[in-house]
């Protein structure tokens, strides 16, 4: 049985998988869904001091304090930019790293470097406009974008959104590529709707000849298949062999 810490993706908390966190402790693992400092319930630490390194230190301090080896390492969208300084930190915790519709970013690149240039400017431009540009409103025509469709799933995650701060998406990563790429690495995208700020991303999973994954959901997949995302995050933490393709 294996220890996985799913890593939520921004505006979201640890929340967010609940259902695929059950499903695996009911097969036996130890599963943790840390909150992102300002994010969740620790919203109320949310300020424009929080960027990437606070998140790091959160994921790095996680596997600290709870002792934890072995780890398989799931990381949603924005969370796949902590995967390189993470490895830096505690890579000799960690046995795997799964981007599940992840960003993929370089050492010396930000966020916003692997979104697509119109998208960056949108986002900078809402925060400017209602978050005082030191943070992205959350606010529920993100689902859209996200692909969440479910009237009733809609109505469950709307509420729980958080603000997310502008740094988190411009603070450069910096971090020596070497931990990360000795460590068994997995992408998972997703098809129905595919989200177009992942293409890049996605490409470099493929160069660097990770396994890749497709699931026909939209992005928050960890809510709107629960079930299929259990599965395939046991497969795919079990040895396979390099550039292996699974549709799920």
């Amino acid at each position: 049985m294996g220890n996985y810490v799913l890593v939520h993706g921004a505006m979201h908390g640890g929340w967010c998988w609940r259902f695929v966190r059950d499903l695996l402790a009911r097969g036996g693992h130890r599963v943790f869904t840390p909150s992102l400092t300002g994010q969740g319930e620790h919203r109320h630490l949310l300020g424009p001091d929080v960027g990437v390194g606070t998140h790091v230190r959160d994921v790095a301090n996680l596997l600290r304090y709870e002792d934890l080896d072995e780890v398989h390492l799931v990381l949603h969208s924005y969370a796949g930019v902590l995967a390189g300084p993470v490895a830096e930190r505690a890579g000799d915790r960690i046995a795997s790293v799964t981007f599940l519709g992840a960003f993929v970013v370089e050492p010396g690149e930000c966020l916003l470097d692997v979104e697509p240039p119109e998208t960056a400017d949108r986002y900078r431009a809402l925060a400017s406009a209602g978050g005082d540009g030191w943070f992205l409103p959350a606010d529920p025509s993100f689902l859209a974008q996200w692909g969440v469709t479910d009237k009733t799933l809609k109505a469950w995650v709307a509420p729980r959104l958080t603000d997310f701060p502008l740094r988190c998406q411009t603070d450069a990563v910096d971090f020596a590529p070497g931990p990360l790429a000795s460590l068994p690495a997995a992408y998972v995208e997703h098809t129905r709707p595919p989200l177009p700020s992942l293409g890049l991303s996605l490409s470099r999973a493929r160069a660097y000849g990770w396994s890749t994954h497709s699931v026909p959901t939209g992005h928050d997949m960890m809510l709107e298949a629960p079930e299929t995302i259990a599965r395939l995050l046991t497969r795919v933490t079990e040895p396979e062999a390099p550039g292996a393709s699974v549709t799920a």
